[in-house]
């Protein structure tokens, strides 16, 4: 099977493209790839190929632009003059661009390609009936939040076109399926990006490091981890570093340079910038815990799921996506209210204080993450593939639930 996955992809600073790296690190030791065409945004850096393993030849095809009008001419020409056998697209609403015109047009991507007759799964990381508009930095008019609403429908619409779409949570699928009759949508879980060898959960000497890893300024907002720390160091002795490892969301340029200046004062707070792939381990296994600064969410979590995969216990509020990740999935992390800095200072004193509820939500963090490992996660997409060739041949309507209730993946 010749692959062709759509996605941003490592050294972009677009949405996703650490997952679309390791879509793409594991797709390439699939048996049933032979070649994968890696339609990419351009970027000035050389894409990161660097993988240990052998796999299939990888293609790289940059050809599309964060905000660029033409990227639908652009990414449909790729994929007619290279003939894939089947169409990956790594998607959230805002991938092509934060522009509307962008954005939407983007979006018609996979009912392009299955009018071409190529098998295409929409992989969907967030549904707009999910998105809170105003903590994502979209917009905070009423107004406008209506039209937004009326147009993600559309683009919905546009998506679901697709042979398969897939979704990473259970309510993502049941809201889709209802709300546009829709029989094509699969629950495929995010995956664990990593599974390295299980670690001994003590922590290195030195200050005990607080990570807070993504792209911030809209829904990820990293003051009330800093004032939780300075509350805890006014009344302990808790040596404790902070580390915040990302950039900002291009919704919000300047938020981490405006952070920096207003908390200059604050001891041991570390801006990593962004953080390169092969770093991203050792910036998890020197940390003590990983905390999730979040109002809001916008879908399946990679940092979660980065965190199990390290073995760190977690610090998050009991809100959307997260507390359905925890309960569906098998996390486990200390909540805290996500407006009250106090709040996350007495959860992130009960994991600091005590090193055995460390170790305990560190180790069931880990289990969770092996049990979903990538390797599993691009092996069912494979095996959807294989069940969209088969109802394109018949000439098959293609029906999810059905599949799901024939075929043990």
């Amino acid at each position: 099977m010749k692959l062709a996955i759509v996605t941003a992809y490592p050294p972009s600073k677009v949405t996703l493209n650490e997952y679309g790296y390791h879509l793409v690190k594991h797709f390439r030791l699939q048996k049933e790839v032979t070649e994968i065409i890696l339609i990419t945004d351009k970027t000035k850096g050389k894409k990161d190929l660097n993988f240990n393993e052998k796999g299939c030849k990888i293609t790289v095809k940059e050809c599309w632009n964060f905000n660029d009008y033409t990227n639908l001419i652009k990414v449909n020409k790729v994929i007619s003059g290279t003939k894939p056998d089947a169409v990956l697209f790594n998607l959230q609403f805002l991938k092509f661009g934060d522009k509307k015109i962008p954005a939407a047009l983007g979006l018609m991507l996979p009912l392009l390609c299955k009018m071409k007759g190529i098998p295409t799964i929409s992989l969907l990381h967030n549904i707009m009936e999910q998105v809170d508009l105003n903590n994502a930095g979209i917009t905070s008019n009423k107004f406008l939040q209506k039209i937004y609403r009326c147009i993600g429908n559309l683009l919905t619409k546009f998506v679901l076109a697709s042979d398969i779409v897939a979704v990473t949570i259970g309510k993502y699928q049941t809201i889709l399926e209802n709300k546009y009759q829709s029989r094509n949508v699969a629950l495929i879980p995010h995956g664990s990006f990593e599974t390295p060898s299980e670690p001994d959960y003590t922590l290195p000497a030195g200050p005990k490091k607080i990570l807070a890893f993504g792209k911030f300024g809209t829904y990820k907002k990293v003051e009330i981890l800093i004032e939780a720390v300075e509350m805890i160091r006014n009344r302990s002795k808790q040596d404790i570093e902070i580390v915040i490892a990302g950039t900002d969301s291009p919704n919000t340029p300047g938020y981490l340079n405006n952070v920096k200046k207003k908390y200059a004062h604050v001891k041991q707070l570390c801006f990593t910038g962004y953080v390169e792939e092969a770093k991203v381990a050792t910036i998890f296994e020197e940390s003590a815990v990983v905390v999730f600064p979040y109002t809001s969410t916008t879908g399946s979590s990679g940092v979660l799921h980065q965190a199990g995969s390290y073995g760190k216990a977690v610090v998050l509020p009991d809100l959307g996506d997260l507390g359905t990740l925890i309960n569906e999935e098998g996390y486990k992390g200390e909540f805290f209210n996500s407006n009250s800095a106090s709040s996350l200072a007495d959860a992130l004193e009960n994991i600091l204080v005590h090193d055995s509820y460390r170790e305990y939500l560190a180790k069931a963090n880990y289990r969770a993450a092996n049990l979903l490992p990538m390797s599993k996660i691009t092996k069912k997409y494979i095996e959807y593939f294989k069940v969209i060739q088969v109802a394109k041949s018949k000439g098959f309507t293609l029906d999810v639930p059905l599949v799901e209730k024939n075929i043990v993946f």
